[in-house]
């Protein structure tokens, strides 16, 4: 295996998404295509006005990539039985994605040493995603 990515479905809520990933987590945008701009034509029924919606983008976050989509329905989203694991250089730079990423989501862990890592907390955002987040060790 040369690479496991994760790549999440916001279900209309993309640009949103891409903007909150921007800010908590310095991620730096690659490629951003909506379903207008597709060389194709979409090979599922979309919901209507899907134009200007994000078929794909892939954003830098750190060494890794984060690969999000509006997907093709604009129900809530249902992310459960996964989380992200995010492993950071420093305390300082897991307070800051800790405190960005639970930002209008919530706490399942508070922040605090384990046995693994000197600071680990676990949060959902405000999408729905759950994240573990760390100093390697």
């Amino acid at each position: 295996m040369k690479k496991l990515e994760p790549y999440l479905f916001a279900n209309g809520r993309a640009d949103e998404m891409i903007g909150f990933y921007q800010q908590a987590l310095d991620a730096e945008v690659q490629i951003r295509m909506t379903f207008g701009e597709s060389p194709a034509p979409a090979q599922m029924p979309l919901p209507t006005g899907w134009d200007a919606k994000v078929m794909h983008a892939t954003l830098k976050v750190g060494d890794a990539q984060l690969m999000i989509s509006d997907g093709d329905t604009d129900k809530a989203a249902n992310h459960t039985g996964f989380r992200i694991s995010l492993a950071l250089d420093s305390q300082d730079d897991v307070r800051r994605a800790f405190d960005a990423l639970s930002a209008g989501g919530s706490v399942q862990m508070p922040l605090g040493q384990t046995f693994w890592s000197p600071l680990f907390g676990m949060v959902t955002d405000k999408f729905g995603i759950g994240w573990m987040i760390g100093v390697n060790a």
